[in-house]
């Protein structure tokens, strides 16, 4: 792992949240997108090094809703950067980490994507993600 990529916060509201984290880091969002198929919407904050990812649900039935019903708002995953995905999972499964992706798949902003179940990280939701290649 090469470093930690982002830290993804479950929010409620993406308007009152944008409004918060602008005032709270000093800056503004360098991108929103949302992802279809995980009926989430992203927003994304850059300070320094570091990447904040906020994600509101877009649909009642997406995974941050569920999260934000069961925990409230807060952080939902650690996001760490991989130079090969696939090596990665491989290595990972090879551990004894119990994986919710075994295949990569798309994510926001132009990552791969792949999450480790928190029951085999320390109750702490794990991404693992890689640029893809433009």
């Amino acid at each position: 792992m090469k470093n930690i990529e982002h830290i993804g916060i479950a929010v409620k509201d993406m308007t009152v949240s944008k409004d918060l984290f602008s005032k709270l880091l000093n800056t503004t969002p360098y991108k929103t997108e949302k992802v279809e198929t995980e009926g989430v919407e992203t927003m994304f904050f850059k300070t320094g090094e570091t990447k904040i990812e906020l994600l509101s649900a877009t649909n009642e039935n997406s995974p941050i809703a569920k999260f934000i019903a069961k925990k409230g708002e807060g952080i939902h995953h650690i996001a760490f950067e991989v130079k090969d995905i696939e090596a990665e999972i491989t290595r990972l499964e090879k551990e004894g980490f119990t994986l919710i992706n075994s295949t990569p798949k798309n994510g926001a902003d132009n990552k791969k994507i792949a999450f480790l179940h928190p029951k085999s990280t320390n109750g702490v939701l794990i991404e693992i993600c890689q640029e893809k290649a433009h």
